[in-house]
């Protein structure tokens, strides 16, 4: 006797068999997918897949927190002269273009310690009070975004430091100038990209777990 679940889109259908000689086999059909109905939990109100045999239970959260499982995490800032600018929207089209996840955002103006202790890389640098006063100079728009090598991808999207030097069609080739008021900051690597999400946020109750509709036509 057949026992079968159906996918949340309908996507995928499983057929478990008896070990009956008498039963067909059932061929799987596979098309796009979300998520199985019989993988999902809820805890403290945030959804939570568990793993299991279903082909259709692929993880798209951590078990605690608002990042993903396989993607990457970028934070990404719109600096004191592209608020100034009216280039939020512009940016942030961009990127929503190219189909990364928006996770977290805020308009604030930052304070000196957070800016310090954002580019403290940086610290050694004869440039560094004056990046910072810049930086606090008024509000900036926080971001975190999610997505299969988001970082990297993000970089290509803002262009190079120097304007002058970023490829047209990038942010900064398009949209920039000088070095000094280059409008966008992004992640140079995975690992800050989490570091700089957290100092900018303060942990992943700020984050916000969910999935875009569209994400299977993005990634398989």
């Amino acid at each position: 006797m057949a026992t079968s679940i159906s996918c949340r889109a309908g996507s995928i259908r499983h057929t478990a068999h008896s070990k009956s000689a008498a039963e067909p086999t059932v061929a799987l059909q596979r098309r796009p997918l979300l998520t199985c109905r019989s993988t999902q939990s809820s805890f403290a109100g945030q959804r939570i897949l568990r793993q299991s045999k279903c082909r259709c239970a692929r993880a798209t959260t951590s078990r605690s927190s608002g990042f993903s499982v396989r993607a990457e995490t970028s934070y990404v800032m719109i600096k004191p002269d592209g608020v100034q600018r009216a280039l939020v929207g512009e940016i942030i089209h961009r990127f929503e273009r190219k189909g990364f996840t928006l996770k977290a955002l805020k308009m604030f103006v930052p304070s000196k310690e957070l800016a310090e202790e954002h580019y403290k890389d940086l610290s050694s640098k004869p440039f560094f009070p004056k990046l910072v006063d810049y930086i606090i100079s008024g509000p900036v728009i926080a971001m975190v975004w999610e997505g299969d090598g988001v970082v990297k991808s993000a970089r290509k999207l803002i262009g190079a430091t120097n304007p002058l030097e970023a490829e047209a069609g990038t942010i900064r080739g398009d949209l920039a100038i000088q070095t000094g008021r280059n409008v966008v900051h992004g992640s140079d690597s995975p690992e800050n990209g989490v570091r700089e999400a957290k100092l900018w946020f303060g942990g992943d109750d700020d984050m916000v777990t969910w999935e875009p509709s569209l994400k299977p036509w993005l990634v398989e």
